[in-house]
């Protein structure tokens, strides 16, 4: 066994199905397979944030704060990770300080160890609060570094960020590299820098998406990274994290040895390909071949997997080309940001609209206006000036905080929502989803929600799966509907009403 064994952190329950399948893997899908993930010995698993909280009452119809229940008490000696998205919790904007401290106080006395907790922009003004509330209850505070390559993006600029992060307290940091972008030898080198000149642990994330992600968490390994984010091979590659087997395999018998058992992660593997295939198999994004061509684009795989989706409900998917086309440039328009929720949705729906009214910027989304409002943070470098003033005319734009011009919002919303919650907890999720929310609690309150231990199987599967359709599964009652935070599918119907 190796005395300085590289620690693993799974993704399959979060990052890995919303890379490759569109968040749809429900908690019932999970389940069966829970006791043994913990016996693994992995670092953590990631299995909450990102998109899998408002696809879980969107389109699964289930509560996912009992996902979060469930699974600890099938899980018990296994870490459990979250990601984060600073102010915007697991939205696509700014909450208030008051929505922020519930959210995380509800979600650490639920069972949440790690939250892993970055800012689009990089800008730790939007980080700040939610570190301090995850210290305050008593949390792991991971500082995200969200990778970037861009003409002000730097080996001593990402330094400089995690000595911030640390300064405010992060127990650890985390680089992640939502696009796989980060090659192996720049990952070695900021890895290498981080350890020495900050001092913290270091967890590396990646995707495959280029086809080099084993390569990168390699480098990083031999830099001295503490901990990399891997998916179980079967809900692994392409878009998602690298495949945990692989990555074992390669460092069995070296000093990095992660000390894993392979063969009960095959088992693992062999339960989640048959998930895939009889279950999720409609989610498929068709993506499975490497495409370097992310170190322009830089989408992540989450967004990526999602976009195509709305590309397909507008009936544009044969338009990719050059929407991967337009999208650096609309990023350089915006100031470089990094590509990652919100700002992947921001810019990939802009360029999207871009290309389908066949003039740059005809229509602006309501995003970008905020964006260059300063709404969303600080961009890391201009932005165009003929964008701003296409956007916004000639207002100024916030230098504050954007937060800091949000009311408190928690018993705004408790007022609202009134006796359908049925918990603090309910609350919260009203707080940060309210027509989502709603529409739960009501089919809820109507006996219209199946137990969350009961598989969803949608509409459009095949009949041997349907074949197997509990009797009350509330996401066969309806199709699913587009996602209101994704804004595409509203500037398309703008679009054809020539607004």
């Amino acid at each position: 066994m190796s005395t300085n064994p590289l620690k693993i952190c799974d993704t399959i329950l979060r990052d890995a199905h919303q890379s490759l399948l569109a968040t749809r893997m429900s908690t019932g899908l999970m389940l069966p397979i829970a006791d043994k993930l913990d016996q693994v010995g992995y670092f953590s698993v990631e299995m909450w944030g990102g998109a899998t909280f408002d696809s879980a009452m969107r389109f699964l119809h289930e509560d996912p704060w009992e996902r979060l229940r469930v699974l600890r008490e099938k899980m018990p000696r296994t870490k459990f990770q979250m990601l984060l998205r600073g102010q915007n919790i697991l939205g696509y904007r700014h909450y208030p300080d008051d929505v922020v401290e519930a959210f995380v106080r509800l979600a650490v006395k639920n069972g949440m160890d790690i939250f892993r907790i970055f800012d689009a922009l990089n800008d730790v003004r939007n980080m700040q609060w939610a570190m301090q509330c995850v210290k305050k209850y008593g949390g792991h505070v991971q500082g995200a570094i969200c990778y970037t390559i861009s003409p002000v993006h730097t080996l001593d600029s990402f330094v400089e960020l995690g000595l911030e992060l640390k300064a405010l307290g992060a127990d650890s940091i985390c680089v992640k590299d939502m696009a796989g972008i980060a090659t192996p030898y720049a990952a070695y080198e900021l890895t290498k820098a981080l350890k020495e000149r900050v001092g913290l642990p270091v967890h590396f994330h990646t995707h495959d998406t280029a086809g080099f992600g084993l390569a990168t968490l390699l480098k990083a390994a031999e830099a001295g990274a503490d901990i990399v984010d891997t998916a179980i091979s079967s809900l692994g590659g392409g878009t998602a994290q690298p495949p945990t087997e692989s990555l074992v395999a390669t460092l069995q018998g070296t000093e990095r040895d992660t000390g894993l058992d392979l063969r009960l992660l095959t088992e693992i593997a062999a339960y989640f390909r048959d998930v895939r295939t009889k279950y999720l198999a409609r989610f498929e994004t068709g993506l499975n071949t490497a495409d370097v061509r992310v170190l322009m684009y830089q989408m992540p795989g989450g967004m990526i997997s999602n976009l195509i989706s709305q590309l397909r409900q507008q009936n544009a998917e044969n338009r990719w080309e050059e929407v991967i086309a337009e999208l650096p440039r609309v990023r350089e328009d915006m100031g470089y940001p990094p590509l990652v929720t919100p700002t992947s949705q921001i810019v990939g729906t802009q360029a999207v609209v871009n290309v389908l009214m066949g003039e740059r910027y005809k229509i602006i989304s309501q995003e970008v206006k905020d964006y260059c409002r300063g709404m969303y943070g600080r961009p890391p470098a201009p932005l165009n000036p003929e964008l701003v003033k296409k956007a916004i005319g000639d207002e100024e734009p916030i230098t504050c905080r954007p937060a800091d011009l949000v009311e408190p919002g928690l018993e705004k919303a408790r007022a609202e929502i009134g006796d359908l919650a049925e918990s603090e907890e309910d609350i919260v999720s009203y707080a940060l989803f309210p027509q989502q929310a709603r529409e739960f609690f009501e089919l809820r309150r109507a006996g219209r929600v199946a137990p969350i231990t009961e598989p969803r199987i949608f509409p459009a599967e095949k009949a041997a799966a349907t074949a197997a359709q509990p009797k009350v599964t509330l996401a066969a009652s309806r199709p699913p509907r587009p996602q209101p935070a994704y804004p595409l599918w509203r500037l398309a119907n703008r679009m054809r009403e020539g607004r």
